[in-house]
């Protein structure tokens, strides 16, 4: 009997349990309890959050290993059945699907697809304050590599300040696969807290009278030269001229930014390409997101987790944030002083790639200095710039890191 009573002990987890497991349960829960109860970015937030508990169960075995560097002998490695027969589901996935760079592209094709680029053709002037905010990638970059990290772990940090989450995976993975997970918990995290850091940012550097800036009187005032009139024909057109030109000059970001394209291009062609935009944004987009957000919670293990760099990334991470809202800002306000045309510095808050939560924050902060004074549409034209600046921010980043 007493044998019966050991292994029936011995069957559970009581012995294994750590204060370093109960650490990773309390994050698990902090996520899933954001995901579920505040709704941040809950389509990826939960699949993380869950993805760090079953990663942390002891002796589920589900957390992700280094599998994929285990020599076998005559220069042979494991592959992927051997990976999944030994170590697990999560493994598979990640090695199959992340580690390959599959899913990332996946998703921006769906991103692209749910993306309209009419705002920003309309407003091409705009789209140079999303570039502007990709200061804070550089930025910090330099920043992490006085504080002690590689070049490499440097612009996995960096990029963080594109706000962009598949953007900050795609990164990590080609340069610092060893910090996928706190680099995608600190991306999604500081997306969702979009409506706090652009406040937090813009009251501190715009001015009451800059907040009251109205863009339709201004455009009444000084109406452009010159309009699209086959707006449709444009935003065919574009993905595929954009593509080809950034193909050119960066070829290393067209996985990420020619996804999207393609996305885009199957939405603006219409009903004959319908069913394919219905596909990348429906299905595709959610299966890939599940797979995603599971794996990179399954990489979350207490011993990779819960070290002195996971403190820097969460750090540096807001500091990325913080620094591509000011650049945005800045950006406009120069501008500002040499033109007649004013703009609202709000729009330059919004070339983060949070789409489209970055626009609907700066509109409500305008119309709480002016009740009239929309300004959603020239927000959301910095913003899909944005989207496409943090792609190619990431492309030359793999290139020249």
């Amino acid at each position: 009997m007493h044998n019966i009573f050991s292994s029936l002990v011995e069957m559970t987890a009581f012995n294994v349990i750590s204060y370093q497991t109960v650490i990773m349960w309390i994050i698990a829960f902090v996520l899933l309890f954001l995901g579920i109860k505040k709704q941040y970015e809950p389509l990826l937030l939960v699949p993380i959050g869950f993805g760090v508990l079953l990663a942390n169960f002891p002796g589920a075995e589900m957390g992700i290993v280094d599998a994929s560097n285990i020599d076998l002998g005559n220069g042979r490695y494991k592959n992927l059945f051997e990976i999944a027969s030994e170590y697990g589901i999560l493994n598979f996935l990640y090695y199959s699907l992340i580690k390959t760079g599959f899913l990332p592209p996946i998703i921006f094709m769906g991103v692209g697809a749910l993306t309209d680029f009419g705002p920003m053709l309309r407003n091409l002037r705009l789209a140079f304050f999303g570039s502007a905010a990709q200061i804070g990638i550089f930025g910090v970059l330099i920043g992490a590599v006085l504080m002690g990290f590689d070049l490499n772990e440097a612009a996995s940090l960096g990029i963080i300040g594109g706000a962009d989450g598949p953007t900050a995976i795609y990164t990590t993975i080609k340069l610092a696969p060893h910090l996928l997970g706190p680099i995608a918990i600190a991306a999604y995290s500081y997306m969702a807290l979009v409506p706090v850091i652009i406040p937090l940012v813009a009251n501190r550097l715009i001015s009451k009278k800059e907040f009251q800036i109205n863009m339709k009187e201004m455009d009444k005032k000084f109406p452009p030269k010159r309009q699209i009139k086959n707006l449709k024909a444009v935003k065919i057109i574009f993905p595929i001229v954009l593509g080809t030109v950034v193909a050119i000059f960066v070829p290393s970001s067209v996985p990420l930014l020619g996804m999207l394209l393609f996305g885009n291009l199957v939405k603006e062609i219409g009903t004959s390409t319908a069913r394919l935009a219905d596909a990348a944004t429906g299905p595709i987009m959610n299966t890939a997101t599940i797979f995603l957000g599971l794996s990179v919670g399954g990489t979350m293990t207490s011993d990779v987790f819960l070290t002195s760099k996971t403190l820097g990334i969460v750090f540096g991470g807001f500091i990325a944030f913080a620094v591509s809202v000011a650049g945005g800002i800045l950006a406009v306000k120069v501008y500002n002083l040499f033109s007649e045309k004013k703009i609202n510095p709000l729009i330059g808050a919004t070339g983060l790639s949070a789409v489209p939560m970055a626009s609907r924050v700066a509109n409500e902060m305008a119309l709480k200095h002016n009740p009239g004074n929309h300004i959603l549409q020239y927000c959301m034209a910095s913003n899909i710039s944005g989207v496409i600046g943090s792609a190619v921010a990431a492309g030359v980043l793999i290139s020249l890191v």
